[in-house]
């Protein structure tokens, strides 16, 4: 008996489901209705002779046949998304969807520039930041781009490194003043710490505070640097914190600068079939060239 044809439109629906873990939300993302998505599902797996999901109530969990498929069917979106764009003729105004993920210092401090210069310039591309203090998995398209602080070592990805960029201890200047000379860490024996919570911390690039040499940890940890940096900012403590980010509040001073001082490095981390997408690739360069100049204005 001969199998049906497999349809692409039944692979975006594959790719939803191995996304979204559930009909209910691939139908969501796609604006079908559940029953459809099954339907979709159930072809697919009549084409193809294999099981792609097993079913629970938890939701829908990949199989090895679907794992199998999952990349094809990637490189096939991918493909698909940057004929659209060549044969539309968008080479010069991009539309669509373009998500980036990166932590919120990086999201509120060097990405709001860029993301408005690429949305002014392109009317019909809806640009997504997801500002999360967590890794992010490009091929479960959670993101297009993402920004990391430590390059990862596996998947079909690509690497760019942005650029280097410098961190202090700061605290409020009003704060240093009332404790008197500051010249070494001793001095700031009374004055509480903020950092990040120590179980919680997404990149151990940024697990940092054990450098201070303190032996108690941080009495108020957060794994968001925003919070941190309220904290801050409001005089409750001295704070690890990026130059580009402290320097934008007038408030803070960094403390033992020429002592305490650390450098890191952020990446750029795209899926390798994305390679020809337009508005990937535009995004890719605005966010670095943004970035670059930013973060060059705080390290001269």
């Amino acid at each position: 008996m001969q199998k049906s044809t497999m349809k692409w439109d039944d692979l975006r629906v594959f790719l939803a489901v191995a996304r979204h873990g559930r009909l209910h939300n691939a139908g969501r993302a796609l604006g079908l209705d559940p029953a459809t998505v099954g339907r979709r599902i159930a072809a697919l797996e009549a084409a193809l002779g294999a099981r792609l999901f097993d079913r629970s109530p938890q939701g829908n969990a990949i199989t090895e046949a679907g794992r199998g498929l999952l990349a094809h069917a990637q490189a096939m979106e991918s493909q698909a998304s940057a004929a659209t764009e060549e044969i539309g003729g968008q080479a010069d105004r991009l539309s669509g969807t373009v998500r980036i993920g990166a932590p919120d210092g990086v999201s509120n401090y060097l990405l709001v520039d860029a993301c408005d210069a690429l949305s002014r310039d392109n009317p019909d591309l809806q640009v997504q930041v997801v500002a999360l203090p967590r890794m992010f998995s490009l091929s479960k398209r959670e993101a297009d781009l993402a920004i990391t602080v430590s390059p990862p070592s596996a998947g079909r990805l690509t690497v760019r490194k942005i650029a280097d960029y410098r961190l202090h201890l700061y605290a409020r200047a009003d704060l240093i003043a009332g404790l008197g000379p500051v010249g070494d860490l001793a001095d700031l024996r009374g004055v509480r710490g903020i950092g990040y919570v120590s179980d919680m911390v997404f990149d151990r690039e940024l697990d940092y505070y054990a450098l201070l040499g303190r032996e108690a940890d941080p009495s108020l940890t957060s794994n968001s640097l925003m919070v941190q940096l309220n904290w801050c900012r409001r005089g409750f403590g001295v704070c690890i914190l990026p130059d580009f980010v402290a320097r934008a509040h007038a408030e803070l001073t960094a403390v033992l600068a020429d002592d305490i001082r650390l450098t890191r490095a952020f990446y750029l981390v795209r899926h390798e079939d994305d390679a020809r997408v337009a508005r990937i690739n535009r995004m890719a360069e605005v966010v670095v060239d943004w970035m670059r100049q930013s973060l060059d204005e705080h390290t001269a």
